[in-house]
């Protein structure tokens, strides 16, 4: 197949003949990516006890991959514009998959780690041209459609990763779940190669190496103090050191894009409150239901007892309602007020995280039940909405770069979310053990605040109850905290998306459509 651009409408203004197979290879794509990210929640405890890692280790297996695809995704969305959109997906899916088995192949923590830093750089190429390439192959109620199938996909892969992974983990071993990567990535590939059009920007200029610096640099310097404030001392040097790094990389990134005449983050779209809003909801979902699979994961593995493959059963309240409400969510966009779908369903997302709290010594997994239905149901219709948005306010000639950017700010959310959560989790845990034991904790030699943390029951011996008193106390802290966050971007999408952002894809930026008008009011 030729690379030259082309568009999704024929010359004759027909549909793309190639549009389904887009959808497909791009859904195949995401649903490996989103499998891989439930699949390794369910298999962190094995993982810890295997490589014997900390619960550091464990926080980056997770934050290694988010914090390369934060990084590397507004570059990534750059390069698809200016050589293709294509191009990068498959160049994506070919290091996601080689990192997938270096993965598996791991011995070590730290080999582990960088593995799956690289699958975030390949992911990163493959989030940031996922939406471009289904906003050049779809146009009107047919993109609607098409971003509802994708939205299932999201969800369909969160439903049954927690089941393949308990499946695999318990049966065959942790590695497998990476294993898995390899027919799926390499069937992507052909897929994509055989079917999907190329689609660029003509006028994309050249690579901002400055930007990708400075803001990966702002990201990793803050989540690196995020997850050793607590072992190096949160007034320490170190510390203090690494968040006014951040904060000057950051002020650097702002003072490096606004001088691009072709800016990998594009600022002026922070002029439109709907862009604004499409994206502190993205992060907002991360850095609040997504972060806290980690810790509800260790809560039902380590202090439950559950195996993997009965984890990944209780988890399925959640990705089933997610799966069924994304594709719902996704044939509304055309509908009904893209604002109302994201602050409904972050709102549902909230109160479900509320009614996971409350817990004690002697709860059992059903206590979370409620909350795992409301908060599926609120994932499911939101995250349609937000890609509806994030590629409907741009020209549609900045797709990628549009993309990019609200998937970077998924993956900012997951990140930090996970970090900070993690030191306050990490710095609660044992004051609230020592509060439930009372006199007793004179008698008792705590182990470090890490290794209480992972969530062994047995780690007190017959302290159990005050443990599980101290543990689920401090899990109800997170919970109450993520639940603000969510509830706080609800709020924000309410308030900032508007329909006059919206522009028409397939006709003139300026001149709305009138389904762009009805998903956006």
């Amino acid at each position: 197949m030729s690379d030259a651009p082309q568009t999704a409408q024929t010359a004759a203004g027909e549909p793309d003949p190639m549009r389904w197979w887009t959808l497909g290879a791009v859904c195949v794509a995401t649903f490996m990516l989103l499998l891989d990210i439930t699949i390794v929640n369910v298999a962190l405890p094995d993982i810890q006890r295997d490589l014997d890692a900390s619960f550091q280790d464990l926080q980056w297996v997770v934050d290694a991959y988010a914090l390369t695809l934060a990084s590397f995704m507004l570059t990534a969305g750059s390069l698809a514009d200016r050589f293709g959109r294509r191009r990068l997906f498959v160049l994506g899916l070919g290091l996601f998959v080689l990192a997938s088995l270096l993965c598996g192949l791991s011995t070590s923590p730290t080999a582990l780690n960088v593995s799956r830093a690289l699958q975030g750089i390949g992911g990163a190429a493959m989030f940031a041209t996922s939406l471009a390439l289904l906003a050049a192959a779809f146009s009107g109620r047919e993109r609607g459609t098409a971003l509802g199938i994708w939205g299932a996909t999201t969800g369909a892969s969160v439903a049954v990763g927690p089941l393949v992974g308990g499946v695999l983990v318990q049966h065959v071993s942790w590695q497998s779940i990476f294993f898995v990567n390899l027919p799926i990535g390499i069937a992507a590939i052909v897929v994509t190669l055989r079917t999907v059009k190329e689609t660029r920007d003509p006028h994309a200029a050249r690579v901002d190496w400055a930007g990708l610096v400075t803001f990966s640099g702002a990201l990793f310097a803050l989540v690196f103090a995020l997850v050793r404030g607590n072992t190096e001392g949160w007034g320490s040097t170190t510390i203090v050191g690494l968040f006014v790094v951040a904060v000057v990389l950051l002020i650097a990134f702002v003072a490096v894009e606004r001088h691009q005449q072709r800016p990998m983050f594009d600022l002026t779209l922070l002029r439109k409150p709907a862009f604004v809003g499409a994206s502190v909801v993205a992060f907002c979902l991360s850095a609040s239901m997504f972060s806290m699979f980690l810790y509800l994961t260790l809560y039902l593995q380590n202090v439950l007892g559950f195996s993997p493959l009965d984890a990944g059963l209780r988890f399925l309240p959640i990705t089933l309602l997610s799966f069924v409400c994304a594709a719902v969510s996704g044939n509304l966009t055309e509908r009904v007020p893209v604002r109302f779908l994201m602050g409904a369903g972050l709102g549902l997302v909230g109160v479900g995280l509320l009614l996971m709290s409350g817990l004690d010594a002697g709860s059992r997994w059903t206590a979370l039940l409620p909350g795992f239905l409301l908060a599926g149901a609120g994932i499911g219709l939101t995250n349609p909405a937000i890609a509806s948005t994030a590629v409907g306010v741009v020209d549609p000639r900045r797709t990628g770069m549009a993309s990019g950017i609200n998937s970077t700010f998924r993956q900012v959310g997951i990140a930090t979310g996970i970090a900070a959560l993690g030191a306050v989790f990490q710095s609660a845990v044992p004051g609230k053990i020592t509060d439930a034991l009372g006199p007793a904790a004179r008698g008792v030699h705590l182990p470090p605040a890490e290794v209480l943390a992972q969530g062994h029951p047995n780690v007190l011996g017959p302290a159990r109850d005050a443990f599980l008193t101290g543990w689920t106390g401090a899990l109800d802290e997170l919970l109450v905290i993520a639940a603000i966050i969510a509830l706080a971007g609800a709020v924000a999408a309410l308030v900032l998306v508007r329909k006059e952002d919206f522009v028409a894809h397939g006709a003139p930026a300026g001149a709305p459509t009138a389904g762009a008008d009805a998903g956006a009011a």
